[in-house]
């Protein structure tokens, strides 16, 4: 009770709550479309095949939308302010979302063309919220973030995709395969969150940020003082307008960080090879098709299904590591290990899987493969929450400064959307033509994944953002990229004797926390 009248009166835990509800937005598409693959009517409805290349691309279009919506919402929050950009992309994920639930309800003809246009604008609507809250959230409370914050918001992501699946395995059970509620009850279930963001988006007040930069002085003081309180309100203002002529003199555009001459190129190749990275992990593909890969270890269809659920849930409880470790260990050291952990992973799946489908051969029984590959799938998925999931969100803000954080911001969520596209588009076809040899492709990409960021990802942890615009600087000056040959290899860690606890106004996680 009390923590709620806390919500109801602290603006900063009122855009913490919001954007942990945000964050499980998105985790919910992913759980969602798990079952609705399998499902014998949806199938039937869109008249395809389980086995059709169709069902990834009904899928990955949803993240070509995101990808797109990043660009243009972070446009329209730039121009017109963040609140409006964060309605209208609310507004456009609930509108998505109901297309898809009424693709083929009355006439047949048609549905999958809906369902496409219904996962696209929805992708739309959930990218442009992936990129504009995070911004949104950093400004509005710059003095309380870490890593720790962003790791435990991300649990509500976990929860998201949770809650999904289980409503999905709920209707599956007690509705059948066969039925079409079955599919459409889990995909209307997620105007759940839409609905509840946009009733509660008036309570909260525009970034003051903004309003500065925009010359509305008058509107940053009072945005100030509903955040903050009068005594604080004059001191934050002050330091907002000297921060706004200091970024004015450096303003950064996406030449700047896409071009190679650029002068943020460097930290934009960071940026863009953290998300490549952890889409080559294959955990976008493990979050849609968990029980086909349960299946492949030899379970039948309805354990397959519990023992997603089961995997999702250590998956979330397991996340708790990672705020525990990520100002301990630093970023780095989670993603290197991470990913050399999960292509073990993915090898002891290979060589399991390929006993589970010569087991009669072999004569080995099915449970002495499928047990210890479920092992090994429950420690890989705990693996990349611990070390992927809220990683490379955060690195994009401890690197760029004010002036192109939202830059950086949609150009992640662009890549994001384009790196998940292609996995969850090509996993579908993977899996009726390799079997359980995908596994090995996953452990292949997941070596890479921890090579290049060992090589190339500076820890940034436990530093200020003129720290680690140090590295990028002497980078240049040492003509290399290699952490190793930078500086002696001093961003190989955390600083020395530093646990990675300060912040400053300039390294800000996506979505800050107060007092976290």
């Amino acid at each position: 009770m009390d923590y709620i009248k806390k919500v109801l009166s602290d603006k900063k835990t009122e855009v913490v709550v919001f954007s942990s509800i945000a964050i499980a937005l998105y985790g919910y598409d992913q759980g969602m479309m798990s079952l609705i693959n399998t499902n014998y009517d949806y199938l039937d409805t869109m008249g395809i095949s389980e086995e059709s290349p169709l069902v990834g691309i009904i899928v990955s279009v949803y993240y070509l939308g995101c990808a797109v919506g990043a660009v243009l919402a972070s446009y329209l929050g730039d121009v017109r302010g963040r609140k409006p950009s964060i309605f209208v992309c609310l507004t456009v994920t609930a509108l998505g979302n109901l297309l898809m639930f009424v693709a083929g309800l009355r006439f047949r003809q048609g549905a999958m063309t809906l369902m496409l246009l219904g996962r696209v604008i929805m992708g739309l609507g959930v990218g442009g919220i992936d990129a504009v809250i995070p911004t949104y959230s950093s400004e509005l409370n710059e003095e309380g973030g870490r890593g720790r914050a962003l790791a435990q918001e991300f649990q509500s992501n976990i929860f998201g995709l949770n809650m999904a699946f289980a409503i999905n395995l709920g209707v599956t059970n007690g509705l059948g395969k066969d039925n079409q509620w079955a599919w459409r009850i889990p995909i209307i279930a997620m105007q759940v969150y839409p609905v509840l963001l946009l009733s509660f988006i008036y309570r909260l007040p525009e970034s003051p940020r903004w309003f500065i930069f925009h010359e509305r002085e008058n509107d940053a003081r009072e945005a100030l003082v509903d955040i903050y309180g009068k005594e604080e309100a004059d001191g934050k203002y002050d330091a907002l307008k000297q921060a706004s002529k200091e970024e004015s003199a450096s303003s950064i555009g996406y030449s700047d960080m896409i071009f190679p001459s650029g002068q943020q190129f460097h930290e934009t190749m960071v940026t863009v090879m953290g998300q490549v990275n952890q889409a080559l992990t294959g955990y976008g593909a493990v979050s849609v098709y968990g029980p086909q890969i349960f299946e492949l270890l030899g379970f039948d269809v309805s354990t397959s299904e519990y023992l997603t659920m089961g995997n999702y849930v250590s998956y979330f409880f397991l996340m708790t590591f990672a705020w525990l470790l990520i100002e301990r260990v630093g970023r780095r050291f989670l993603m290197v290990t991470g990913a050399f952990g999960i292509a073990v992973c993915f090898i002891i799946l290979t060589v399991l899987g390929g006993l589970a489908a010569n087991d009669t051969n072999f004569g080995i029984p099915n449970l002495a493969v499928s047990i210890p590959g479920s092992i090994a799938l429950f420690v890989a998925t705990g693996l990349f929450g611990i070390g992927w999931l809220s990683e490379v969100w955060l690195i994009p803000t401890e690197i760029f400064p004010s002036t192109s954080r939202a830059q950086g911001a949609a150009i992640s969520v662009v890549v994001w959307g384009l790196a998940n596209f292609a996995v969850t588009l090509l996993t579908p076809i993977g899996f009726n033509n390799l079997k359980y040899w995908l596994f090995l492709v996953f452990a292949v990409t997941n070596l890479f994944a921890g090579w290049w960021t060992w090589a190339y990802s500076p820890e940034t942890g436990g530093r200020s953002f003129e720290d680690n615009q140090a590295f990028f600087a002497n980078s240049k000056e040492h003509d290399t990229w290699l952490v190793s040959l930078v500086n002696k290899g001093e961003f190989r860690h955390l600083p020395r004797g530093e646990k990675g606890d300060g912040v400053d106004d300039e390294r800000q996680p996506l979505l800050a926390a107060d007092g976290a």
